[in-house]
């Protein structure tokens, strides 16, 4: 028996000296490695450092005796964060690995950022026997981070002043506007009135019909300033509030009994470039009907619509009056005139049917890029 045992024995202690030898050249490997390497050894009191290879003395500036035998906490200084800490903490406590970015401190106090990577080792049984860990020195790449983190702090606060200038600048310029629409309203409704004035006065009764269509175009205009000086947004206008109060003021002037009013307007709100050219052509057309299409006490209906296609907006104005083969010649046409001149201007198209009886005026009109669907 002991002559058959004797092979096994020297194989045993040939795996030995193998393993030994193993052993050897993974430690000098260590040591020689620049990667700042530690061993802890946590079956022992407070986890103390077993092994640190010189490029971990040459990190921290302690020579290896002055490590050995000491936890890593060491490392730590006044603005280490717990959190960091914490986290360290918990994974030992655990068993598990744990990669995380702490600031540690060197022997002759100077900080310095750890980018450790800590790992559980356990034997061939599970049982965890050692903890092995990397450092990194990541503190010019920290450095830089936290640089770039004040420059964008700077421009953040650089931008926040420059957004307070440009809104109180805005600001200024919206109530200059609001200012400016205010004043041409209140001019435009003494005008109004003056034109009025003098159409009462007047002898000659079409000299009277003159003045007062003056006097509502006029007053018009006055209610689009009224408008635009009501509104945040000084670049548009709401086509829909106009058209309420257009209707207010045009059916005091008609006859409920006689001719039915219908103002149908969607909520579009246009650029404010195009309020005063619009709204007078919304009066002109509603106005011509209500006066022109029901001469001699006849009674009939007027309709006002107004509706966004797609980039364009499409005006109509509908009656069921006599039409215009039945109409009165007119020699002067100012209102027709103005109204192809409004649609010209606006860069629209208008067409005009004769309905036998009615007549339909169909007014299509390009929308701007800052217009778009109202309140």
């Amino acid at each position: 028996m002991i002559g058959l045992d004797a092979p096994r024995q020297a194989e045993a202690s040939a795996a030995q000296a193998g393993d030994a030898a193993h052993g050897a050249r993974f430690a000098d490997a260590f040591r020689a490695s620049e990667t700042p390497m530690v061993m802890t050894d946590p079956g022992r009191a407070d986890n103390p450092i077993v092994f640190a290879n010189p490029a971990f003395c040459r990190v921290t500036g302690y020579e290896e005796h002055e490590v050995m035998g000491r936890n890593c906490r060491f490392l730590q200084g006044p603005d280490t964060d717990p959190a960091a800490v914490a986290r360290v903490r918990q994974a030992v406590a655990q068993g598990e690995p744990v990669q995380v970015d702490i600031l540690n401190y060197r022997k002759d106090g100077r900080p310095f950022w750890n980018a450790m990577t800590l790992t559980p080792v356990r034997d061939e049984r599970g049982t965890l026997s050692t903890y092995f860990a990397l450092l990194s020195d990541v503190t010019g790449t920290r450095q830089a981070e936290l640089a770039l983190m004040r420059e964008k702090e700077v421009l953040a606060r650089d931008i926040e002043a420059r957004n307070r200038a440009l809104q109180a600048a805005l600001d200024q310029q919206t109530a200059l506007l609001h200012e400016v629409d205010h004043r041409v309203k209140n001019n435009l409704q003494v005008i109004s009135s003056l034109v009025l004035l003098k159409a009462r006065r007047a002898q000659d009764a079409a000299c009277r019909e003159v003045l007062r269509s003056m006097a509502d175009r006029i007053g018009a205009l006055a209610t689009v300033h009224r408008l635009l000086y009501t509104l945040d947004d000084v670049s548009r206008f709401e086509l829909r509030d106009f058209a309420a109060d257009f209707a207010i003021e045009l059916e005091a002037g008609i006859d409920p009994e006689r001719i039915a009013l219908t103002v149908d307007v969607e909520a579009v709100a246009v650029p404010a470039s195009m309020a005063a050219p619009l709204a007078l052509l919304m009066h002109e057309l509603a106005t011509n009907a209500v006066r022109h299409a029901f001469p001699d006490g006849r009674h009939g209906r007027v309709a006002l619509t107004a509706r966004r296609e797609g980039e364009h907006l499409v005006l109509e104005v509908w009656d069921d009056g006599i039409g215009l083969s039945d109409a009165p010649a007119n020699p002067e046409a100012f209102g027709r005139d103005l109204v192809g001149m409004l649609v010209r201007q606006l860069r629209g198209s208008l067409v005009v049917e004769d309905l036998g009886p009615g007549t339909r005026a169909h007014v299509v009109l390009p929308l701007g890029p800052d217009s778009g669907p109202g309140r």
